[in-house]
């Protein structure tokens, strides 16, 4: 295992780096969901483009479990290797895909009891219900491949590793590209095949990351009983307010697909391509979380604030560039989007009215992502949790409710998108007030208590050990004192 690598040398130039090897390897799967909705859509039935928006909307759920386990195990690990404690982290990272795995055990055996049910709650009826529910028995079962794989992604990049992490989701994005139009027209397999395509896709992207991690940079330590039960409680301190940041986006949406079947699934058709293509246009943004945590946990770890807070700035600036020239071609790309998916009447409609009018609001979801990290990563992932369940309810559901009441379809996606301007201005407003109170807790200032009695002294020494206690406590499990 290497050196602490982001402490030092250019934070736009990590950003990058980070953002966009990531971004490649996110591209590449999300790419394939594009592909699978293009090739169903050469079948045909408008059916099979509403059903696999449906089951999307489920499967987002599951894997967003994923991305908040693969959240924990990078904070902790890239934590410890900012205090260049390498034992640790091994440790750590061996313990958290533990946790990853057993979790997404249990998810999937649940989700998938619950299918039909879940289904109904997004609105699916009829063949639409039945096709989405023959992919979705499929795809949920391989939920502990994509979730082990995602958590040792993270460990790569947390080491700074980015490419390799890259590699294995290019690895399965190739192997799903491959087999998508084998199953789905050689051998007949329709919806079926593109699942069937997704899970091997998801196999591949594990054992391409896991390679990496035990071979390359023999990331795993020796299992213990006692290691696991005293890493537990700072792995699930992340790890249970990230999980519920992570799933209340899907919930969020679930709500928006909901809300747009009320208008029929011609709708929701478009509405499903504008959700495969959304990852693809902004999949920058969607790494762009994921590359800042090391950056921030590293630097963290090492007490370098300065570059926390550079950090937060020069990845809103990143977001920002990036969206608004991604939203500049999407608008000259409309049209032949359009066609490509063989959208008419309501849902070319709703693509396009997204594409025109809805995509640059993006930016204020980038905004939430970054906060989001820094929330993580400074070991108050409670946070993120408040601000991503709040934006899937408060800045959703009446949202929504109202811009449908006022625009119909059209108003539904302009409500949810104001809602996230409210909650994305919220966070990154909140995550630079946290920098400055976790700096003031580790490195406080000369003068800053010179006013301060011996019983107001006493008060806050009381109250900087319950902070302490309340943040992460992987720092105690290694033994090192802030």
């Amino acid at each position: 295992m290497g050196e602490a690598k982001f402490v030092d040398g250019s934070i736009m130039r990590h950003i990058w780096v980070m953002s966009s090897t990531a971004a490649v390897g996110i591209s590449a799967l999300f790419v394939v969901d594009l592909l699978d909705m293009f090739f169903l859509s050469l079948l045909g039935e408008e059916e099979l483009a509403a059903a696999v928006g449906y089951a999307g909307t489920i499967s987002f759920f599951t894997t967003s479990i994923g991305i908040g386990l693969s959240i924990a195990l990078a904070a902790v690990v890239s934590r410890a290797i900012g205090q260049k404690n390498f034992a640790a982290a091994r440790r750590l990272l061996l313990n958290a895909a533990l946790v990853t795995l057993m979790t997404s055990i249990l998810v999937s055996a649940l989700v998938t009891w619950q299918i039909p049910q879940l289904l109904d709650l997004v609105g699916a009826s009829g063949r639409t219900k039945a096709l989405a529910s023959e992919y979705l028995y499929i795809l949920v079962p391989s939920l502990p491949f994509i979730c082990l794989a995602m958590a040792l992604g993270a460990a790569l990049r947390a080491v700074g590793d980015a490419r390799l992490s890259m590699m294995s989701t290019l690895a399965g994005g190739a192997v799903n590209a491959v087999l998508d139009p084998v199953f789905i027209f050689l051998f007949a397999m329709g919806i079926e095949g593109a699942a069937l395509a997704s899970v091997l896709a998801r196999v591949t992207v594990l054992l391409v990351a896991a390679r990496g991690v035990v071979s390359k940079h023999r990331l795993l330590g020796q299992f213990t009983w006692s290691d696991l039960r005293k890493d537990l409680p700072s792995i699930l301190a992340i790890a249970v307010p990230a999980m519920l940041t992570n799933i209340a986006t899907p919930v969020g949406n679930g709500f928006v697909t909901r809300a747009v079947a009320e208008y029929g699934d011609a709708y929701v058709a478009g509405w499903a391509v504008v959700g495969r293509v959304i990852p693809v246009a902004f999949g920058m943004i969607f790494a762009l979380s994921g590359a800042i945590g090391p950056i921030v946990g590293q630097n963290f770890g090492a007490g370098a604030f300065d570059r926390v807070r550079e950090t937060l700035v020069r990845a809103i600036q990143f977001c920002t560039v990036y969206v608004l020239a991604v939203c500049l071609i999407l608008l000259l790309c409309r049209q032949p989007l359009i066609n490509a998916f063989d959208l008419s009447g309501q849902s070319a409609d709703i693509a396009g009215f997204f594409l025109t009018y809805i995509a640059v609001f993006f930016i204020f979801n980038g905004i939430l992502f970054v906060a989001n990290a820094s929330f993580n990563n400074l070991g108050q992932a409670k946070y993120s949790t408040m601000f991503n369940v709040g934006k899937a309810t408060l800045g959703t559901v009446p949202f929504v409710y109202l811009g449908g009441q006022w625009g119909g379809v059209h108003g539904v996606l302009l409500g949810q998108a104001l809602g996230t301007v409210v909650f994305g201005l919220a966070g990154v407003w909140v995550a630079f007030r946290l920098i400055g109170r976790v700096q003031r807790l580790h490195q406080p200032q000369p003068g800053d208590f010179d006013d301060l009695t011996p019983a107001s002294s006493s008060a806050l020494s009381s109250s900087c050990v319950q902070m302490q206690l309340g943040e992460q406590d992987e720092l105690k499990s290694t033994g090192q004192k802030r």
